[in-house]
Protein backbone atom coordinates (compact mmCIF):
# COMPACT_ATOMS: atom_id res chain seq x y z
CA UNK A 1 0.00 0.00 0.00
CA UNK A 2 0.82 3.33 -0.91
CA UNK A 3 0.87 6.23 1.28
CA UNK A 4 1.78 9.86 0.94
CA UNK A 5 2.71 12.06 3.60
CA UNK A 6 3.37 16.28 3.57
CA UNK A 7 7.06 17.43 4.17
CA UNK A 8 7.74 20.54 5.89
CA UNK A 9 11.65 21.13 4.88
CA UNK A 10 13.36 23.93 6.78
CA UNK A 11 17.27 25.27 6.61
CA UNK A 12 18.95 25.93 10.05
CA UNK A 13 21.40 28.16 10.56
CA UNK A 14 24.42 25.87 10.45
CA UNK A 15 23.05 24.78 6.60
CA UNK A 16 21.54 21.52 7.59
CA UNK A 17 17.79 20.41 5.74
CA UNK A 18 15.36 19.76 8.81
CA UNK A 19 12.20 17.74 7.57
CA UNK A 20 9.30 17.19 9.66
CA UNK A 21 5.85 15.39 9.26
CA UNK A 22 3.33 17.59 10.61
CA UNK A 23 0.71 14.47 10.43
CA UNK A 24 3.30 12.51 12.90
CA UNK A 25 4.34 13.94 15.79
CA UNK A 26 7.95 13.23 16.56
CA UNK A 27 9.14 12.59 12.87
CA UNK A 28 11.98 14.47 12.14
CA UNK A 29 15.29 14.05 10.76
CA UNK A 30 18.01 16.36 9.34
CA UNK A 31 20.92 15.99 6.82
CA UNK A 32 23.35 18.20 4.94
CA UNK A 33 21.65 17.55 1.36
CA UNK A 34 18.20 17.33 -0.03
CA UNK A 35 19.04 13.91 -1.44
CA UNK A 36 19.95 12.88 2.06
CA UNK A 37 17.04 14.71 3.39
CA UNK A 38 15.06 12.26 1.16
CA UNK A 39 16.39 9.35 2.16
CA UNK A 40 16.48 9.82 5.81
CA UNK A 41 13.04 11.25 6.33
CA UNK A 42 11.84 8.16 4.42
CA UNK A 43 13.17 5.98 6.96
CA UNK A 44 11.90 7.75 9.82
CA UNK A 45 8.57 7.77 8.27
CA UNK A 46 8.75 3.88 8.15
CA UNK A 47 9.81 3.60 11.96
CA UNK A 48 6.89 6.62 13.12
CA UNK A 49 4.36 4.14 11.19
CA UNK A 50 5.77 1.39 12.74
CA UNK A 51 5.72 2.72 15.93
CA UNK A 52 1.79 3.92 15.47
CA UNK A 53 0.83 0.93 14.64
CA UNK A 54 2.25 -1.29 17.69
CA UNK A 55 0.61 2.06 20.09
CA UNK A 56 -2.51 1.73 17.97
CA UNK A 57 -3.30 -1.66 19.66
CA UNK A 58 -2.58 -0.82 23.18
CA UNK A 59 -3.63 2.60 23.69
CA UNK A 60 -7.84 3.32 24.63
CA UNK A 61 -9.15 6.79 23.63
CA UNK A 62 -9.87 8.65 26.84
CA UNK A 63 -10.75 12.23 25.65
CA UNK A 64 -10.12 16.10 25.10
CA UNK A 65 -9.07 18.23 27.94
CA UNK A 66 -8.23 21.90 27.43
CA UNK A 67 -5.17 22.90 30.09
CA UNK A 68 -4.96 26.19 30.90
CA UNK A 69 -1.69 27.97 32.15
CA UNK A 70 -0.50 31.33 33.61
CA UNK A 71 2.27 32.73 31.66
Amino acid sequence: MKREFNVIIEKDEDGYFVASVPSLPGCHTQAKSLDELTERIQEAILLCLEFEEEQQDSLDFVGIQRVAIEV
